[in-house]
């Protein structure tokens, strides 16, 4: 095969040679799962296209760090596996020959668009035969090491806000259970210090005031492009809209304005149940409930419990779990309420964890970002 040399966009400084293309075969040693129900339990671990399944007495690889890639089922996603291991008859694991760094390989392979090898027209399916003769291109080592090792602290990044997200969330949702009465209670299980006393039942409908909008008529092009954020059910958590409408199309429809900090409930379709607290001055359509809390009551609060409540209130009132909820059901849910100040706290307290959980998405996000435009830039196509 002749040598095809080239090089990247992107490169560290230093490094000028071009890269040269090779099959996979010539890179990484190709080994093939097997089935470990034969085995006993140890502390050898077995992973599948899934990740992490279970523990062993023996490894299939004892030294070599590897990369697992799909057999049959899930074939687009690689991942490092490292010494010792045993893999599942459905995942094969590419251990990368002298003179490849496991980083590098490992960006090369999540480069690569596995489905469009996909030899099965059922179940997604590899061979040996195809993953070997893939043609990679690729530098020196010690770019390879500089490269790999760019991305390995990357993805590092990627994963410790991921595991930093999943632990919020977590403790968000434990925290609703334990911070709001359970059924039965007028006290909640954990409260803020200098707090006591039972909570006062409420009916929503007495301590706020509520309305939902309308959509001015499609057909008339006047009513749209406006400079009016359109706000629908899907786009109540968002900071903004797809549509705008003119101040002739508020006027001459049901839709109607709220300000930031209204609670919205999306009452209609996919979205029942959802809620939120408007982050612009827009208005709504008839599937949006908005609520506006009298003094002496939190939106915040309202709003985590209502977003505690979605659950039970979707099981109650639809059928199957789909339908549409009427803005009357939710007006006229039962509410225990602490005093302002204890509604307050707690929903500084949910405030500040949803300020957290957005942080470690945007920043998810941007590392995502950085890592898809180095895969583009730093690799040759």
């Amino acid at each position: 095969m002749g040598e095809l040399k080239k090089s990247p966009e992107v490169r560290f400084d230093g490094f000028k040679e071009d890269w040269i293309e090779h099959e996979l075969s010539e890179v990484i040693d190709l080994n093939s799962g097997r089935d470990y129900k034969h085995l006993a339990k140890g502390s050898i671990p077995v992973y599948g296209t899934g990740g992490y399944m279970l523990s062993v007495n023996q490894s299939l690889s004892q030294e070599s760090d590897a990369i697992g890639i799909g057999r049959k089922g899930t074939i687009d996603k690689p991942y490092i596996l490292k010494a010792p291991f045993w893999t599942v008859d459905t995942l094969f694991y590419a251990i990368p020959k002298d003179d490849y760094d496991l980083n590098f390989i490992n960006s090369i392979f999540k480069k690569i668009n596995w489905k469009e090898k996909d030899e099965s027209t059922g179940v997604p399916s590899l061979s040996k035969i195809t993953i070997n003769s893939i043609k990679v291109i690729t530098p020196d080592y010690c770019e390879q090491r500089k490269i790999g090792a760019l991305f390995s602290n990357i993805d590092s990044l990627i994963k410790n806000h991921q595991t930093q997200l999943t632990k919020l969330k977590n403790l968000k949702k434990a925290m609703l259970v334990k911070m709001f009465p359970q059924e039965g209670a007028t006290v909640p299980e954990i409260r803020f210090k200098g707090f006591d006393g039972e909570w006062e039942e409420k009916c929503l409908n007495n301590i706020c005031d509520t309305y939902s909008g309308g959509t001015p008529l499609v057909g008339i092009v006047e009513y749209y492009n406006g400079k009016i954020p359109f706000i629908r059910s899907g786009e109540i958590n968002r900071n903004k809209t797809e549509l705008y409408i003119s101040e002739k199309g508020l006027k001459e429809s049901s839709a109607k304005l709220v300000e930031k900090g209204t609670i919205m409930y999306a009452l209609y379709g996919a979205t029942s149940g959802e809620v939120g607290i408007s982050k612009l001055n827009g208005a709504i359509n008839q599937a949006i409930l908005a609520i506006q809390p009298y003094e002496g009551y939190n939106n915040i609060f309202i709003c985590e419990w209502l977003k505690r409540e979605k659950s039970r209130i979707i099981s109650t009132y639809l059928q199957g779990g789909q339908g549409n909820l009427s803005g009357n059901i939710i007006k006229n849910l039962i509410i225990y309420f602490p005093c302002e100040a204890e509604q307050n706290k707690i929903g500084t307290y949910f405030k500040n964890i949803d300020l957290m959980i957005k942080n470690h998405q945007e920043q998810l996000k941007k590392l995502n970002n950085i890592k898809k435009a180095c895969l583009n830039k730093m690799f040759v196509a």
